[in-house]
């Protein structure tokens, strides 16, 4: 073993470098759920900017410095205050933000999000499909497609409540189809992870495993 290792040096210093980079400046994450359809897909493996926010200690989240500051909109990778699972949502409310939602409609600082409906459709949802409406919404001036899917059991009503300091909330995409704030809690800053940037890869593992060419690099926004 000793002989395996003095002669394979050289490869074991590469992996653990490329584990710290992993650990400290991006990552690729696989995208488990559809949560945030229409935007991520089941099958999605996505880049993560580790130092959008915070820089942490390689292997660790002990934050040693803060590189930036998350922006209402951004899609943003975290470990769950429930119980540590890696999520992947989009952030709605920033710290001191007062924010409610009803029927479905956010309202934020006393200002109802701007909604627009871009058609209807058929989504996935407790194995089987179901109507769901697709509507364009815009965060601070930032356009984005989320959806809704009347036929399913979900929270349409919080708050209002005020956001802590380095504290967020978050919400999926597909908001009737998502464990998010409404169930887990806020996140605290020291959870975030990194903000998710663009698909790299994509297959379709809910069906056949083909590759999604279309998705390869498609940026998020």
């Amino acid at each position: 073993m000793k002989n395996w290792v003095r002669d394979n040096k050289g490869f074991l210093a590469f992996l653990l470098l490329i584990g710290v980079f992993r650990s400290a400046v991006a990552e690729l994450n696989a995208v488990p759920s559809g949560s945030m359809r229409p935007n991520l897909l089941e099958g999605d493996v996505i880049l993560v900017n580790r130092t959008a926010y915070n820089l942490k200690v390689p292997l660790t989240d002990v934050v040693l410095a803060r590189l930036g500051d998350p922006a209402r909109g951004d899609v943003v990778t975290f470990n769950s205050p429930q119980d540590g699972t890696r999520l992947v949502k989009r952030l709605i409310a920033l710290p001191g933000d007062v924010v409610e939602m009803r029927n479905e409609r956010l309202v934020i600082n006393g200002k109802p999000v701007d909604l627009a409906v871009q058609g209807m459709m058929r989504e996935p949802a407790g194995g089987g499909t179901v109507d769901a409406v697709r509507l364009d919404e815009t965060l601070a001036g930032r356009h984005h497609s989320i959806q809704l899917l009347p036929e399913v059991d979900a929270r349409r009503n919080f708050g209002p409540i005020t956001v802590p300091r380095d504290q967020y909330l978050f919400l999926g995409d597909n908001r009737d189809n998502s464990k998010d704030s409404r169930y887990i809690g806020l996140v605290r800053r020291d959870l975030l992870v990194g903000r998710a940037e663009r698909v790299v890869v994509s297959a379709d593992y809910l069906g056949n495993w083909m590759p999604r060419p279309d998705r390869f690099g498609l940026s998020l926004r």
